[in-house]
């Protein structure tokens, strides 16, 4: 059978597939192996959010008293890393029981508390972890000979594994948050959305709350790689820990200190995303949200910028290209007004939220050089969270996120 998926279209509309679901998929074909002695050649789930899923098993094995097998993951348009990949489950007779699930090779281990999983344990999330449960139950409902009554006297273990986990969680945040060997398994809803970047949105709340809960001095938001391993030089004294690549979600970021009783924040980034936020987007990437070469304009006037480069700002191509202009005029006001503006809108969004705390916008160039800073000092009381404090979890499956832009993000690695 052939392991290969389709390639992104990265305009495209496809929907794919958690790591969850074929992990669930996975285990739930293995284990209708292991009880009848034969594959099917394709097996159906159900996902987290009521729907059911049909995909196809590949590398099939099976012994006296286990069974093993992949999906391919197929993340439909979606930029996930893991696309294409193999995601294996073995499944196993054991003493005892009922379903034990564990991860097996290239599945991460957790390492630092503050994700919502056991130290030590596998980094297969709560909400995958039931939807691999429940779907190697209907496994059982379906072939054993008594039904789901055969788990009472009957137990089955799911090793969840990931031949090229390892390297792939190279390409993730999971290094920073203290998971290693691999990559987690993840999935709120069992679908992915064509550039909805709910994983990546997951991602940068976990960070944060990560940093938050070890008790970093500040956290520092950086929007993108490049801009995070300049913000490392400038703050050496922070652990990697406190810093965190927040892409597009600074809104979500923000949020996320607010609700963790976070006191001190920095925002670092790049000319582009400096740009929005000083237009007050808290979601940078979005269609809509484009650079405003008026406000640019203007922002060069209110500063006493000469006319020449206000009219070539005017007509300007980019963001990058606005600060090569200001930069062969000689003009550093007009940057300085940018990031003044984007910590005003900051702060706006904080007193909205309901908090308050200390703030710091910093711009680098492309060289990790800082050509603006501006920062209002950290409150006289100490930080108390607000807004939602439920689990991660469930706030990302009440809160639906989607966005429509395939911008290049400009200081990615």
């Amino acid at each position: 059978m052939s392991n290969s998926v389709p390639p992104r279209n990265k305009r495209g509309l496809r929907t794919g597939y958690t790591t969850g679901s074929n992990a669930a998929a996975a285990a739930k074909a293995a284990t209708i192996a292991l009880l009848t002695g034969q594959w099917l050649p394709q097996v159906t789930i159900t996902l987290p959010i009521g729907e059911t899923a049909t995909m196809t098993p590949v590398e099939m094995q099976r012994g006296e008293d286990w069974a093993y097998c992949c999906m391919v993951k197929d993340a439909g348009d979606d930029p996930d890393v893991t696309h294409g990949a193999l995601i294996c489950a073995r499944v196993r007779r054991i003493d005892g029981a009922g379903i034990t699930i564990d991860g097996g090779i290239g599945v991460g281990r957790v390492t630092l508390p503050g994700l919502g999983l056991p130290v030590g344990g596998p980094a297969i999330n709560p909400v995958p972890r039931q939807q691999i449960a429940d779907n190697v139950r209907d496994a059982v409902r379906e072939c054993a000979p008594d039904g789901e009554a055969f788990l009472a006297h009957n137990g089955l273990e799911v090793v969840i594994s990931v031949p090229d986990g390892e390297r792939l969680a190279q390409k993730t945040l999971n290094p920073r948050l203290g998971i290693v060997g691999g990559i987690s398994i993840l999935g709120t809803t069992g679908k992915v959305f064509p550039y909805s970047t709910a994983s990546w949105r997951a991602s940068v709340i976990q960070a944060v709350e990560m940093a938050a809960r070890n008790h970093v001095a500040k956290v520092v938001l950086c929007t993108g790689g490049r801009s995070e391993k300049f913000a490392m030089r400038l703050f050496p004294e922070l652990p990697e820990l406190a810093f965190v690549e927040l892409s597009v979600f600074t809104g979500d970021a923000l949020k996320t200190c607010l609700a963790c009783g976070v006191e001190e924040a920095v925002f670092v980034g790049m000319i582009g995303k400096m740009i929005k936020t000083a237009q007050g987007h808290m979601q940078t990437h979005v269609a809509g949200n484009q650079v405003d070469f008026a406000f640019l304009a203007q922002v060069c006037r209110d500063v006493g910028a000469p006319q020449p480069l206000i009219d070539a700002v005017a007509h300007a191509n980019t963001g990058r290209h606005f600060l090569e202009l200001c930069q062969e005029y000689g003009q550093t006001a007009p940057l300085q007004r940018i990031v003044d503006l984007a910590l005003m809108h900051c702060l706006r969004f904080i007193e909205a939220q309901g908090g308050a705390m200390g703030f710091e916008t910093i711009l680098v160039d492309f060289d990790g050089d800082v050509l603006a800073r501006a920062g209002a000092p950290k409150p006289g009381r100490s930080g108390a969270p607000v807004g939602d404090s439920r689990p991660l979890i469930e706030r990302l499956v009440s809160e639906p996120f989607d966005a429509d832009d395939d911008e290049p993000l400009e200081d990615m690695p």
